[in-house]
């Protein structure tokens, strides 16, 4: 008997650093309570880092095809990872709101 090999090979463990598992964690989790995906700005904000390494980031996620982006289209980045396989979104790594109210 021949058999077609299985175009979709059984889900593994999507294979990601630590760090580029927090950034699909944020996205995932900003696209769920906005309601949009983020700004390479929110990123930046959030992680604390420069644009440009926000931008490579982005890149390296694209590459690796765990991210889709629309040529053009500003917030179009889509996770491609299953949630269930995201780890959870460290609160460490946001960022630090400071606030001028003074507390009584």
């Amino acid at each position: 008997m021949n058999q077609m090999p299985d175009p979709c090979p059984p889900s593994s463990k999507p294979s990601f650093t630590p760090k580029q598992g927090q950034y699909l964690a944020f996205i995932h989790a900003y696209t769920l309570v906005i309601g949009r995906p983020p700004a390479e700005a929110e990123m930046q904000r959030h992680f604390q880092v420069t644009p440009p390494s926000v931008h490579q980031m982005v890149l390296a996620l694209e590459r690796a095809g765990l991210i889709r982006r629309k040529p053009g289209a500003a917030r179009s980045i889509e996770a491609l990872v299953n949630p269930e396989a995201l780890p959870p979104l460290n609160p460490s790594t946001a960022q630090i709101v400071k606030s001028s109210v003074q507390r009584y």
